[in-house]
């Protein structure tokens, strides 16, 4: 891949993880079809370390947005940072063991149709959410029950096209938690997951350095203004989000990811993409 390729590729991309990491639509599945459709080289571990170095991006967003929060998990009595801890253990353990399986399935021939499918799944989560959030007359605090189940949808969230955002604020509201706890508690829970995800796939590279041949240099500057375009619309994102939350407004969403989900099993049927 040439420069300018690399260059323009990426920056698709860092656009695009900025607008839907924050937004209920998943980010992941967003840059997977992406890439398919953009033909980058998916082969040897390179779509775990694009998607990786993606959402780096939208983790500078989250920090400049929540540096307040951030701060304050590290004052007594440490309550919503033990928390915190806690809901990341689903995802952290789903990803140090199915990692590469989930990796190979959505980079294999079939990749696609699987998106169609986790599409539809999110597009039902968030209905699902906005029944649930409108009948709902009170809302409780953020607590140990509201964390447990965000973080095990968040570990489900590891497959592309499930929205980690989406389903976590999905669990949050379930359980009866205020909307705005949920958001801010769904944007912290991001921070230790990327920075997991990211740590592992160092090792990875440092151990077997092979195993990102198919980025090349080309691709790693492409890369890197892919994360300053991913910081940038990740911030904006986050706002947007933080309004849509208050108002439990996730229909639009939900037609949004059914129409998504229509448009990749069309791909695969018309065989513009392998099913």
């Amino acid at each position: 891949m040439g420069l300018w390729e690399a260059i323009w590729k990426s920056s698709i991309l860092g656009a695009v993880q900025g607008l839907t990491e924050f937004l209920p639509v998943s980010s992941s599945g967003h840059l997977t079809l992406l890439q398919h459709l953009l033909q980058f080289d998916l082969e040897g571990g390179s779509m775990t370390f694009i998607n990786i170095m993606m959402h780096l991006g939208t983790l500078i967003a989250v920090i400049v947005v929540f540096w307040k929060d951030i701060l304050a998990l590290f004052k007594k009595p440490f309550k919503t940072l033990l928390m915190l801890i806690a809901a990341t253990i689903p995802a952290g353990v789903v990803g140090l063991l199915f990692n590469d399986e989930i990796d190979a399935l959505f980079s294999g021939e079939n990749a696609v149709l699987y998106l169609s499918v986790c599409f539809a799944l999110t597009a039902l989560l968030l209905l699902i959410c906005e029944m649930a959030a409108k009948r709902r007359k009170v809302q409780k605090p953020l607590g140990w029950g509201s964390a447990a189940a965000m973080g095990l949808m968040q570990a489900v969230a590891l497959f592309p096209g499930i929205s980690r955002s989406g389903s976590t604020i999905v669990a949050g509201a379930l359980v009866g938690t205020r909307r705005e706890d949920v958001a801010k508690f769904s944007f912290l829970m991001s921070i230790p997951v990327i920075l997991g995800s990211f740590a592992v796939e160092v090792f990875g590279i440092v151990r077997e350095p092979s195993s990102v041949a198919g980025v090349g240099a080309n691709g790693v500057i492409g890369m890197a203004v892919g994360v300053v375009l991913a910081a940038v619309f990740g911030f904006f994102a986050i706002k947007l989000m933080l309004r849509v939350i208050r108002k439990a407004n996730y229909v639009w969403f939900s037609v949004y990811l059914t129409a998504l989900s229509v448009v990749c099993f069309s791909l695969c049927a018309a065989g513009v993409l392998p099913l």
